[in-house]
């Protein structure tokens, strides 16, 4: 730093300076002097920011001279030393400033030389465990390599190997020309045989001209089919009309058999205590014998001393002439022992007597019990008697009943009609408090019971009549309403596609009607024991060789959004996947993307319920506390495979449990629960109209407005067999709700959909397509 300061004696050169009035504002130059004087304002203003020039400034400063206009112009030199020392100090501020950032630096520097290092450590440490890792890594790849020189050892044997079957392919290939010549004569005998097998084909057109003729003498058939089935529900009548009859004998006769059955009780309970009072008399008949022969005995032995005591009496008066008194003492012991065997003969005929009495008395009681005995055979045999006479008149009815669901289903079959049952559910505590009354009624004829229901409303106006193929009451369990339809589960079994939906206004008990409650016993709605049923036939059919494989899935549709309820992602996340579904040229349904699960038994099923019952979307409404919002879609795909018929089958089972209609006006919808009634609302309407399209026979059936029909389009137009379920609530505030869904329901029953039929690996035959009841 010494040598920035001026040396005495030097000059400093300003170079052209003007000063006014005697050295007032400077202005530098353009020579070098001026140069630095700039450089050295700019250091005094800058600071810190021209350290970056420092260098050439100072020796820019070091090289300045002070110059004055005349040698001894000492007041401009002095102004001129003014400056230069400002300026000296502004540098020596930048220095100042320079060496404290140097010194931040240092420390930094030496932060980051300790920052280095430590790194640096953990490297080597990282470096010499990886350095133990390759060396490990090094041992293995030379056994790796070792094992490598003998497989490559192996694959040189197999290379000779190969080698030797190259040329044994080479004498095949040989021995193929040779082959591929004789094929090419047998190609020309083939091709003459085709000549032949055109004119059989002219055989064949006869043939099947012979059929279309089979097959029109199959429709007279089915005419004469459907006129046996009227008579044989005629015949099923009066079947019922002699099953009541024989229920009111049986009744009757079991009341008889009943009081028999008390008085044999009765008698029996008599005739034992009969037999503990004869066995009493019995024990005292032979107390009182041991007691007769007892006193006999002792009257034997009295006589004995009698005779003794008169023949020692005589032998007194003849011998020893004793006294008189004596005498009268002996004579009045006489008389007292004469007196004790008089009262013991009168004992002892007394208990004859009762030995007598007691003994015919026992006689009585054993020929009645032997009279009630007879009796209570024959009642016996008549009672079993009547029970076979039931037994038969029940198989009967269930032949009868068998008869008529065969005939039934055939005709629908035929027909084509979907399936309708009506299910009314009970009046609910809240309908109760709201002093609702039922508006159902149910016809008490033989021909309308079980299959009509009647809407009546409580003001007093017309009444709505309605049948359907059955009609089950509040008081019908669910274990009931699975026995009507147990037989078209089978049928997806069997090879079928089989489609079951629920129907109806919201809080009807479509729900319960289709899922119920499984882990309550008996509450299990339609889904759990159809399930239960399809997996207890495949197991009990593995013994006739068949083996099945089962696949189910499990959507909704919600605001016309598929969602999938089995997809292990929540189904909120799911929302942005695009489900689409495809229809292929059989008639199957498939939806891209869904989850298709394999099960093999019913606890597994029932676990994917649950986990579909906590993902399906539901809501309260006004009308209903847990109300679905979406229509939620089970679907089962069976494949069995008989490996002694080598027979395949392709089975679908749809159970479907529809949301439900509402109004707004009662249920009250705002905000989300108002779009989803106004989606749900459209899609039964967009139903309708396919149902209603359908029914007109129209060319173009709209199944493309909803999603909902476009996934039941093979359901409602195709070869399934198809059941709905219609759930009315009774209450009166429900009447023009019960009174839509009954009118619905009586659309779709009216429909003609296509045949069913099986979907098998040989072909379906002609008595499997129609079913046809034995001749």
């Amino acid at each position: 730093m010494a040598r920035g300061y001026p040396v005495p004696g030097q000059a400093v050169q300003v170079g052209d300076v003007a000063t006014a009035g005697g050295g007032g504002e400077q202005q530098p130059s353009s020579s070098p002097a001026g140069k630095a004087l700039l450089q050295g304002d700019a250091l005094a203003a800058g600071g810190g920011d021209a350290a970056s020039t420092l260098p050439s400034d100072v020796e820019a400063l070091l090289g300045m001279k002070m110059v004055g206009k005349t040698k001894f112009d000492f007041k401009g030199k002095c102004e001129q030393m003014m400056d230069y020392i400002k300026k000296l100090r502004a540098c020596i501020r930048a220095f100042q400033e320079l060496d404290a950032t140097h010194t931040c630096e240092k420390k930094d520097l030496m932060k980051q030389l300790e920052d280095v290092k430590q790194s640096r450590a953990e490297t080597e440490e990282e470096m010499r465990s990886k350095q133990d890792v390759l060396e490990s890594g090094l041992v293995e790849l030379k056994s790796l390599c070792a094992g490598l020189e003998e497989r490559l050892k192996d694959a040189e044997a197999q290379k000779e190997a190969l080698l030797l079957a190259r040329e044994k392919d080479a004498e095949a290939l040989q021995a193929g020309e040779k082959d591929q010549a004789n094929l090419q004569h047998s190609i020309e005998t083939l091709q003459a045989e085709l000549v032949t097998s055109a004119q059989q084909v002219g055989l064949l057109q006869d043939v099947n001209k012979r059929l279309q003729e089979y097959n029109t003498s199959l429709q007279q058939y089915n005419t004469k089919l459907q006129s046996e089935a009227s008579s044989a529900a005629e015949v099923i009548s009066r079947t019922q009309k002699e099953k009541v009859a024989i229920m009111e004998n049986l009744s009757t006769i079991r009341g008889h058999s009943t009081a028999l059955s008390s008085q044999l009780d009765t008698a029996k309970a008599s005739l034992q205590e009969k037999l503990v009072q004869n066995k009493l008399l019995m024990d005292d008949a032979d107390r009182l014998r041991v007691e007769l022969q007892r006193i006999s005995d002792d009257r034997d032995q009295r006589a004995t001393q009698v005779q003794a005591l008169s023949a020692e009496n005589t032998m007194y008066k003849e011998w020893s002439g004793k006294s008189m008194a004596e005498v009268e003492l002996l004579g009045k012991k006489a008389v007292v022992l004469e007196e004790s065997y008089s009262s013991a003969n009168e004992h002892i005929a007394v208990l004859r007597q009762q030995l007598d009495s007691a003994q015919q008395s026992l006689q009585f009681a054993r020929a009645q019990l032997s009279h009630q005995k007879v009796e209570g055979a024959e009642h016996q045999a008549q009672y079993a008697e009547l029970q076979e006479r039931l037994v038969k008149a029940e198989q009967k009815v269930q032949e009868g009943e068998l008869l008529r669901r065969k005939l039934h289903n055939t005709i629908l079959e035929l027909k084509g009609n979907i399936r309708v049952f009506c299910r009314v559910r009970p009046l609910l505590p809240n309908d109760e408090e709201k002093e609702s009354m039922s508006v159902v009624q149910y016809p008490t004829s033989t021909d309308l019971q079980g299959d009509g229901i009647e809407l009546l409303q409580t003001t007093g106006g017309p009444r709505h009549f309605f049948s359907f193929d059955k009609v089950f009451g509040p008081e019908v369990k669910q274990e009931h309403v699975f026995v009507e339809i147990s037989q078209l589960v089978q049928s997806a079994l069997d090879g079928y596609k089989v489609c079951m939906f629920a129907y109806g206004q919201t809080g009807s008990g479509k729900t319960h009607t289709m899922l119920g409650n499984p882990e309550v016993p008996g509450e299990g709605g339609v889904i759990p024991r159809s399930l239960e049923q399809v997996f207890q036939s495949s197991q009990a059919l593995s013994a006739q060789g068949w083996s099945f494989r089962m696949q189910a899935s499990m959507l909704e549709i919600y605001n016309e959004t598929i969602r999938d309820l089995l997809a292990k992602a929540p189904v909120n996340t799911e929302s942005s996947k695009q489900y689409v579904v495809k229809h292929d040229q059989n008639g199957n349904t498939s939806v891209s993307d869904l989850t298709l699960v394999d099960v093999t038994q019913w606890k597994e099923v029932s676990n994917l319920l649950h986990q579909a019952s906590q993902s399906r979307s539901v809501g309260k409404t006004a009308m209903n506390e847990q109300s679905s919002r979406s229509h939620c879609v089970f679907t089962l795909r069976i494949s069995g495979v008989n490996e002694s018929t080598e027979q395949q089958v392709h089975g679908v089972l749809n159970l479907i449990d529809l949301a439900g209609s509402e109004r707004l006006s009662r249920s009250g919808a705002t905000g989300d629960r108002l779009k989803e009634t106004q989606a749900i609302n459209k899609s039964l309407s967009s139903l309708g109209d396919v149902i209603m399209a359908i029914a007109n026979k129209e060319p173009h059936v709209p199944y493309r407005n909803s999603k909902l029909t476009y996934l039941l389009q093979p359901c409602l137009g195709g070869e399934s067999k198809t059941l709905m379920f219609v759930n009315i609530s009774p209450d009166s505030k429900s009447f023009n709700e019960s009174l839509c869904s009954l009118r619905f329901a009586a659309k779709v029953n009216a429909c003609e959909i296509g045949i069913p039929r099986r979907q098998t690996a040989q072909g379906p035959r002609i008595s499997e397509l129609y079913s046809l009841p034995p001749s």
